[in-house]
């Protein structure tokens, strides 16, 4: 079995490779953090496009996608900026999960995603 590992760290790696398919650790919005939902959004989809990108794949290849939000009343802010990023008829399955808090004070969407090679 090998593994290919995207950006290794201590405690997690951002994306791991196995058998055709790229996992990608929960990603937040670090730089953004305390701003509004659809600005730490952008981030995180940027974020995405680049591991996928160095995993040799796309937005276009993700089989599925979770969100967490720490608010659901800002589950339509996310969205805007989630379809304006995915391209129509290429759209993962997804679930949008609440989670009351996430890792640090002022980050308030994660999204983790899965993607063909």
């Amino acid at each position: 079995m090998t593994l290919k590992r995207i950006g290794a760290g201590a405690r997690m790696s951002k994306g791991v490779i196995h058998n055709g398919t790229v996992y990608l650790s929960g990603l937040v919005g670090d730089n953004t953090a305390g701003q509004p939902v659809s600005v730490q959004t952008q981030e995180v989809l940027d974020q995405i496009d680049g591991f996928l990108a160095e995993a040799g794949t796309d937005k276009s290849k993700i089989i599925r996608a979770f969100v967490w939000l720490t608010d659901m009343d800002t589950w339509g802010e996310m969205n805007e900026v989630w379809d304006a990023w995915v391209k129509p008829g290429e759209t993962p399955t997804r679930a949008a999960i609440h989670s009351p808090a996430l890792a640090l004070p002022g980050l308030y969407v994660e999204i983790m995603v899965e993607a063909a090679i």
